[in-house]
Order: structure tokens, then C-alpha cells, then sequence
């Protein structure tokens, strides 16, 4: 597939390398392309553009960026760049301004809001999947763990688009779960803060979460 990955930090590069390695064509989009050149050097296939750029280049389209800039990188996008389009959500509302509290990230969504519904609200046309935000960007892609393959919660609410967005998590190496509709992110986002618990408290951050059956 075509993919764009809107983003140019940590985790919008992990994911990005992760579609090349997987055969898939890419464009990373930025506010400012340039800041990508010296990742672009070790990822030759990987193309640059603006957001609106990797917006219209991608059958998929990633939003890889800080929650606190989700709505703005979508809007630079162009909404009809998205229209129709599975849009993967892997962000988290994680405020700017409020450090965490005992390990604890603060969030600027309240427990019955996530962003994921914020911003299906705001681009109705796109059909956005949350998923990847409950893990470090390290292990988003072929992920390893003693305990076996690890479980990657989604949700949103176009069915289409969650198989799609569940294939993709299986070929980089995860258990897709599908929660529902798009208010089950308000389950799905807090994940981040009890990922980064142990990391803030004991500097530990190599974990993921997995699902048991009896069955």
C-alpha cells in the first residue's frame, strides 16, 4: 500500500521505517520536510512532503504527532485528502503543560471524552482507528517479549477500516483487539499513562500489554 505518516518525531520515524520494511511505499509529512534529511539518508525509499502531501499520497494515512497538535496536523492535511481514507490515531492527549503526578501523565480529555472521538467529530469523513498509542515508539513494530506475541487494543468506527488497521498490526508482529467504536479510546488512550508508569518511577520501558483467554 501507499502509506503517509504525518509526523517527524520518534514515533512517526519508528512507524514509518516499519512500512518500509514491510514493502510498502511511504511518505513521511511535516510542517517543515527538512527536518526529516538526515533520517531520509538512512531511509532512501522514504519520500517527504508537506501534510497535505503525505495526506493525498496515502491510501493509509498515520497520525504520528503530539495529541496537543492532532487537530492542526489533520487540518494541514486537508480534510478531502482524508475523506474516505483509513486514518491510524496513535495519538494520546497528553498534556503540555502538566507534568505527571507519581508517575501519572496528565491529560487534557476528561474520562468520558477521548481525542479519538474529538477528532472523528471534526473530520467526519475520515474513518479514524486508534491504535499503537499504548506502547513505546522501540517496540512498534516486530516487537519481542518472553511472553509471547503482545496484544494491541483498536477501536473506531468503520469496520472496513479497523481490518485494515488490524492486518497492518499483524504484520508488524501484534495480537489485534478490537474494542468497538470509537468510545472505547476512552479505555484505550489512558493505556499510555499505565505503559509509562514503571518507566517515569523505575526507568523501565520495556513492556507491552497482552490479553489472556481461558480458551
Amino acid at each position: 500500500m501507499k502509506i503517509g505518516v504525518l509526523g517527524s518525531g520518534d514515533v512517526a520515524k519508528a512507524l514509518g521505517a516499519g512500512f518500509l520494511k514491510k514493502g510498502h511505499e511511504m511518505m513521511m509529512g511535516s510542517r517543515e520536510p527538512s527536518r526529516l534529511k538526515d533520517w531520509q539518508a538512512s531511509h532512501p525509499a522514504a519520500r517527504l512532503g508537506g501534510f497535505d502531501e503525505a495526506a493525498r499520497f496515502g491510501e493509509v494515512v498515520v497520525l504520528a504527532v503530539k495529541g496537543t497538535a492532532a487537530s492542526k496536523a489533520l487540518t494541514a492535511s486537508g480534510a478531502e485528502n482524508l475523506s474516505g481514507k483509513t486514518v491510524i490515531d496513535v495519538t494520546n492527549p497528553i498534556s503540555d503543560d502538566r507534568p505527571p503526578v507519581n508517575g501519572g501523565l496528565q491529560y487534557f480529555t476528561s474520562p468520558n471524552e477521548s481525542l479519538l472521538e474529538r477528532l472523528q467529530k471534526e473530520f467526519p469523513r475520515a474513518r479514524l482507528v486508534k491504535a499503537f498509542n499504548s506502547v513505546g515508539h522501540a517496540f512498534m513494530v516486530d516487537p519481542k517479549f518472553k511472553g509471547g506475541t503482545p496484544t494491541m487494543f483498536l477501536c473506531g468506527n468503520d469496520d472496513a477500516a479497523k481490518k485494515t488497521v488490524a492486518q497492518i498490526l499483524h504484520h508488524f508482529g501484534w495480537e489485534p483487539m478490537d474494542m468497538g467504536k470509537a468510545e472505547a479510546a476512552r479505555a484505550i488512550e489512558p493505556l499510555c499513562m499505565l505503559w509509562c508508569i514503571p518507566g517515569f518511577l523505575r526507568n523501565e520501558w520495556s513492556h507491552a500489554f497482552k490479553l489472556l483467554r481461558t480458551e
